[in-house]
């Protein structure tokens, strides 16, 4: 199967989710308005959404990948088999100790990562803590599916693991909708929703484990080869590959600390940043993450460099796009997903954090892409080193840019710390990239310059058709939902028709992209 049809094989079960994912957040924010206990909730499930970024999507993987593809190449069967089952049991034993702890620790968690619960007025400590006993154990479950996802990507099977998300989604909804009136918080059926998905998504991956012979065996052995091996590149990944969400979880801290409702709207923003980070930046890393791991063990450098050239471009041709709509659309896409008769308030300070957020987006998902280019190499070192300069930039820019906008009594503080989480994206990018090229790992090819031209031509085309027909926010404060709902896809659908039309009449051969 060819890069680009593995990519969009992960991208189109990745758009299920997503579009589930959105009804999941609009059917919650209808029933749970914006205040303490939506915060609460929010910051009880990001924390083990971290930790997921962390080890499951993150680190784990960008260790375990490269090493089981050099196991498959080089070792024998029962070789590949035995690391299989080492790395499984010692990685179950880790996440349950884990899962214990934050469960018994919850209390002392939530102050860490949300502080200002214990300060500000309307804020909800006691019922984020209890969230969070229900929401922790989720770094067990998706974790171990983390596990099956990597064996499956490893194995060409990219469907399964891109679709098991969507079960998150769905037990999420059935949840809220049907179970919410059976708790004293209503709120709690949405952490309950979140503990089960888990368990869904480990589960609904057995069955292709089992029909390619790949279900791990409990087996603990200290000090083995590939176990050694996988933790020591992990232990630096888990830094170097979840830049964005450390810069994201300090977010979360200062937001805790402006007031009631920050949480909310920068998470509500976030969301549509990470639709298009999870349609193309994540599934471009995972297509590439085994195809660069093979390329490496083989000593293949040419079609390494030719396999990062082609994810690149192909990342630009996505990110700038999308960073142009999302910007100018910030309030159609809110107004349609969190407002209700009395807030469109939330949709305007939502939007603030979104706009600058999604001016972020090229270097986020470039990351995802310029990251395997060194965990392929079983580099992990190289990343780490730049997500810490990422992340102190990210500091920095924080106190910088909100606590004077917020002393001064501007609106939208929080805006400044989605704008501050963007230009640490294009530190951490821009490093990563200048990195490889110096080290001749990628090697450019010609026609970069030209290209670039034509996609941004294409884009500003592109704004100006959709500048012209959107309409204005008076629409969207009276139009009912489904008038929305059908205006923004139309606006979404004359974007992307005009956006390709006019790159396609520039000369973008993206045929020979459908053939990589």
């Amino acid at each position: 199967m060819s890069l680009l049809r593995s990519s969009a094989a992960i991208s189109a079960m990745t758009m299920i989710s997503r579009v589930l994912g959105l009804v999941r957040d609009m059917v919650l924010f209808h029933l749970f308005p914006v205040g303490g206990a939506t915060d609460a909730f929010f910051a009880a499930n990001k924390i083990p959404n971290l930790l997921r970024r962390f080890v499951a999507e993150g680190a784990f993987s960008l260790a375990f990948v490269p090493v089981l593809t050099e196991y498959k190449e080089t070792r024998s069967k029962e070789a590949l088999h035995d690391l299989l089952d080492h790395v499984a049991t010692t990685l179950a034993m880790i996440l349950l100790a884990i899962s214990i702890v934050g469960v018994i620790a919850a209390p002392v968690v939530m102050m860490i990562f949300a502080p200002g619960f214990h300060m500000e007025e309307g804020a909800r400590p006691d019922l984020a803590v209890s969230l969070l006993r229900i929401t922790f154990p989720y770094i067990f479950f998706i974790s171990l599916s983390a596990l099956a996802s990597g064996i499956l990507n490893t194995y060409g099977r990219f469907a399964i693991p891109a679709f098991t998300p969507v079960l998150l989604n769905v037990v999420m909804i059935i949840s809220i909708v049907f179970f919410a009136d059976y708790f004293a918080e209503p709120i709690t059926a949405a952490a309950w929703g979140v503990l089960i998905g888990g368990v869904a998504q480990l589960a609904f991956q057995l069955p292709a484990l089992y029909r390619i012979g790949m279900i791990p065996k409990l087996r603990f052995r200290r000090g083995h080869e590939g176990v050694k091996k996988v933790l020591r590149l992990m232990t630096p990944a888990l830094f170097g590959s979840s830049v964005a969400q450390i810069n994201l979880l300090l977010n979360t801290i200062i937001a805790s600390l402006l007031g009631e409702g920050f949480i909310s709207w920068l998470y509500s923003s976030d969301r549509f940043i990470e639709l298009p980070l999870a349609l193309f930046g994540v599934a471009l890393g995972v297509v590439i993450l085994p195809k660069l791991s093979k390329d490496y063990a083989n000593t293949d450098a040419a079609a390494f460099s030719q396999k990062l050239n082609w994810a690149i471009k192909l990342a630009l041709l996505v990110a700038i796009p999308a960073t142009a709509g999302l910007m100018l659309m910030a309030k159609p896409i809110l107004g349609t997903v969190i407002y209700s008769a009395n807030a469109w308030h939330d949709v305007e300070m939502a939007s603030m954090s979104l706009i600058t957020y999604a001016f972020g987006l090229p270097a986020f998902i470039l990351v995802k892409v310029l990251a395997p280019g060194f965990y392929s190499r079983q580099d992990t070192k190289t990343p780490v080193k730049i997500g810490v300069y990422s992340v102190f930039v990210n500091m920095i820019l924080s106190v910088v840019i909100v606590y004077p906008w917020y002393k001064l009594g501007y609106i939208g503080p929080h805006a400044g710390l989605a704008l501050a989480v963007a230009l640490a994206g294009y530190v951490n990018a821009g490093t990563l990239f200048t990195s490889l090229l110096k080290h001749k790992v990628l090697l450019l090819e010609k026609g970069w310059l030209p290209y670039l031209l034509k996609i941004a031509l294409a884009a500003t085309v592109m704004l100006l058709v959709l500048r012209y027909v959107t309409p204005p926010d008076v629409w969207w404060q009276t139009a009912s939902i489904w008038g929305r709902i059908a205006a923004l896809f139309a606006l979404i659908a004359a974007a992307c028709v005009t956006y390709l039309a006019v790159v396609m009449i520039l000369g973008v051969n993206i045929r020979k992209m459908l053939q990589t």
